[in-house]
């Protein structure tokens, strides 16, 4: 848990440095050395081909990804099936289903489970971090009070292996594509909080905090209307690395028989899960899925590694 809370502090602090350290906006700073890092350039390019692939790939299938349109052409007891073709790129499989289709229309499906889970993480995640970050920077004793719950029940959290934590929400609330969104969501929750709590502690001791406080301006004003707008970019960049995470995972609990009960709906998690089986016979069943987790995942993040060097005041020229 060190390790993981180590490095979640130590973005909260490089963001506020790099916000006080130049008169120019953060975000154009860290934009202009996007434009210039290939990382940036290669996670941006695979990302937009994800999503657009998620957009517009059941248009693109060429066959029902459901319809089992060759199913007398497979005999997985025997061991035969139908590697790629002209007529099915990417083969067929067990059921006689067109491989490539379900790969395209898969893809919406993990998108989805990937940013609804984020989403949730980082709603959740900022409400308690923004109660804790303002509670403290408020003072007083019930503020100190406040923040010490929150943060208890949040190092609670970071206590127990990410994975763990996922499988036991699974398990709790049942089989369901649902299922999969709130555990990883909730997975990423503690993250979210406390990255920006540390964020608004440090943005705290910052110079314009200090100006507005000897024009009078209550501590309230300025923690709703300066220190925490100003601490979201570390929450935002942080995001962008939890997407990759949230495929992984929701793809591992699918894998673990916790996602979409329907197996007829085509998700890479599943799809890598029905292979299994097989592999032996039909190894490729399983690489499909499993490079498109892998790229997808990749592309998140370089984009955010690249987002969060770019934050980092050291390496600015």
């Amino acid at each position: 848990m060190s390790t993981k809370t180590d490095k979640i502090d130590r973005l909260a602090e490089l963001t506020a440095r790099s916000e006080t350290s130049t008169g120019a906006s953060l975000w154009v700073e860290a934009f202009r050395r996007l434009r210039s890092s290939k990382m940036a350039i290669i996670g941006a390019c695979v990302i937009a081909l994800f999503v657009v692939l998620a957009i517009v790939g059941p248009w693109l299938a060429p066959y029902s990804a459901e319809a089992q349109t060759w199913r007398n052409e497979v005999f997985r007891n025997q061991g035969i099936f139908v590697g790629p073709r002209a007529d099915n790129w990417f083969g067929l499989d067990h059921l006689g289903r067109d491989e490539f289709s379900r790969f395209l229309v898969g893809a919406r499906q993990t998108l989805l489970v990937g940013v609804v889970a984020t989403l949730l993480g980082f709603t959740v995640g900022a409400l308690l971090g923004g109660l804790s970050g303002a509670a403290l920077t408020l003072g007083g004793r019930i503020g100190r009070r406040v923040d010490t719950v929150v943060m208890r029940f949040i190092d609670m959290m970071l206590a127990l292996p990410s994975l763990l934590l996922a499988v036991s929400v699974a398990a709790v609330l049942g089989q369901s594509l649902t299922t999969v969104m709130i555990a990883v969501g909730v997975v990423q929750i503690p993250i979210f909080a406390r990255l920006l709590r540390g964020a608004m502690l440090a943005q705290g001791g910052s110079d314009y905090v200090l100006a507005a406080r000897a024009l009078g301006v209550r501590r309230r004003r300025i923690v709703f209307s300066q220190i925490l707008p100003n601490s979201l970019s570390p929450v935002i960049v942080q995001a962008t690395l939890c997407l990759a995470t949230a495929i992984i995972e929701a793809a591992a609990l699918s894998y673990l028989g916790l996602g979409n009960p329907d197996p007829a709906v085509p998700e890479w998690g599943v799809m890598l899960a029905q292979s299994q089986e097989f592999f032996d016979a039909a190894p490729m069943l399983a690489v499909y899925p499993a490079l498109g987790i892998i790229i997808t995942a990749l592309g998140f993040t370089l984009l955010g590694e690249a987002m969060r060097e770019a934050l980092d005041p050291k390496l600015r020229s």
